[in-house]
């Protein structure tokens, strides 16, 4: 570098924070946030997507949580005889308590359980002190009729912790 010369700094291009966006009164959405999801885009979608949001007058961030509720609105989680949408079941799968949202989701969609939660719902189906079951007298199959959900909250995080899934 030659004398007197300053380096020359990346080009940076400058985004609100949510800290930002909440301090300016007026516009804006939803003020409060809970998760944060870290998400790949190749270059020219999110170019597009920000001149999307530049139209709607809305923070990429905003803009992206808008396109994903629509999406949501148009992937059929029920197929047949009634279709219905990701959002028309989100009222029966969401809990703000995190086993109760497994429980739902692992009656009503097991078949969207991944294997690590699958091994899951099977220990918990398994366990006495977690399930209430009724067996057929003729052939002795267990049925569970109920899952006990204040013991299961209360044993969540030791249940819920990753299991070493290799065989031994």
């Amino acid at each position: 570098m030659t004398a007197g010369r300053t380096p020359r700094s990346p080009k940076r291009i400058e985004t609100e924070t949510e800290e930002e966006l909440i301090g300016r009164s007026g516009g804006g959405g939803k003020l409060s946030r809970s998760e944060t999801v870290t998400v790949r885009l190749d270059p020219k979608l999110r170019y597009l997507a920000t001149l999307a949001a530049r139209k709607q007058r809305r923070t990429l961030s905003s803009f992206i949580e808008w396109a994903v509720e629509e999406a949501l609105k148009r992937v059929q989680i029920v197929e047949t005889p009634d279709p219905k949408t990701v959002i028309d079941e989100g009222e029966n799968l969401w809990d703000v308590d995190e086993p109760d949202r497994f429980v739902k989701l692992a009656q009503h969609f097991p078949e969207l359980l991944t294997f690590e939660e699958q091994s899951l719902w099977k220990s918990i189906r398994e366990d006495p002190d977690l399930v209430v079951v009724t067996v057929d007298k003729s052939t002795g199959a267990k049925t569970v009729v109920h899952i006990e959900i204040k013991r299961l909250r209360s044993q969540w995080k030791m249940l819920a912790q990753p299991r070493d899934s290799k065989l031994r």
